[in-house]
């Protein structure tokens, strides 16, 4: 016995009174209920990273397509939770192989198989039939960059597993490769990838990604909007990533953009943190189109 339940609830070693024996089973029901709640709001992430993250995996397009939405669903609704609740359940689970989300991206709509495999009549009817898999669609791939930017800002270690499996690599092979549709999300993506995570700001100047988006910004027929959002990507880089003046990266820009608009990006990368979330990205956007202007012909 403890000594709380040895000693005697009155002063006078009297038994406890009717109204203490109230307040009591009234605080044990709301230790009850709230045991429930938090069992109940366990049942509810799991079972949507569980749902999601099966669908992800699967061998058709459409159906990875489905498990993405519901996982970005999911990543919205906790992002947007009143409490931390949910969060502190997302950020538990990433540490259970079974619910990690980073290593489903990477190894389904996010793979880059080496070669494209030759199917043939043997392969489909055969004693030992091949397992064919859909290649991911330009929608899929939007879809899995919005999930890994979720996952990033919502909890860093996530970044880390993505380094593993070199997500700025991949990332900067689908900026080179795709179309506009997933070139502004993964500028998105690497951005928030890159987010205190000096390993992946490592692999950004190893590949170098400056010299990438730098191509975009710079190539008057690449699509207008995507020239915009590299601008906003280099503001958001100078001023969330590479903060210090004396990083290697200024010069670079410098050789890439000009010492001109290396002093515009720098300059205008520092707007005001004092602003709201609508104000800040409006301000961004208008700071990305005066950076686009600065490297077109007159």
């Amino acid at each position: 016995m403890s000594r709380k339940e040895a000693e005697p609830a009155g002063g006078d070693g009297s038994s406890p009174s009717g109204a203490d024996e109230g307040e009591s089973s009234s605080g044990s029901g709301a230790e009850l209920a709230d045991a429930l709640a938090r069992r109940r709001l366990y049942r509810e992430v799991t079972l949507a990273l569980r749902s999601g993250l099966r669908d992800a995996m699967a061998d058709f397009s459409f159906l990875r397509a489905r498990g993405l939405r519901s996982l970005l669903g999911f990543l919205r609704s906790t992002a947007s939770a009143e409490d931390d609740a949910r969060l502190l359940l997302f950020r538990h689970s990433q540490s259970i192989p079974d619910l990690q989300v980073i290593p489903v991206l990477f190894q389904n709509s996010l793979h880059q198989p080496k070669e494209v495999p030759v199917v043939t009549l043997d392969h489909i009817i055969g004693t030992e039939p091949m397992r064919i898999t859909s290649p991911p669609t330009d929608s899929e791939i939007a879809l899995a960059l919005r999930v890994l930017e979720g996952c990033c800002l919502l909890y860093s270690r996530c970044t880390a597993l993505a380094h593993k499996y070199k997500a700025v690599k991949v990332l900067l092979n689908i900026l080179a490769s795709r179309g506009p549709t997933e070139q502004g999300v993964c500028l998105d993506a690497l951005i928030s990838v890159m987010l205190d995570s000096p390993s992946n700001q490592m692999d950004f100047d190893e590949y170098s990604g400056l010299e990438k988006v730098a191509e975009l910004l710079k190539d008057v027929q690449v699509e207008r909007h995507i020239r915009l959002k590299c601008g906003e990507f280099l503001l958001l880089l100078i001023g969330h990533v590479y903060v210090k003046e004396n990083s290697p990266i200024h010069e670079q820009m410098k050789n890439l953009f000009g010492e001109q608009c290396a002093s515009l990006i720098w300059a205008a990368s520092r707007f005001g943190s004092t602003l709201d979330a609508e104000q800040r990205q409006t301000t961004l956007q208008i700071q990305a189109m005066r950076v686009v202007e600065s490297l077109e012909p007159y």
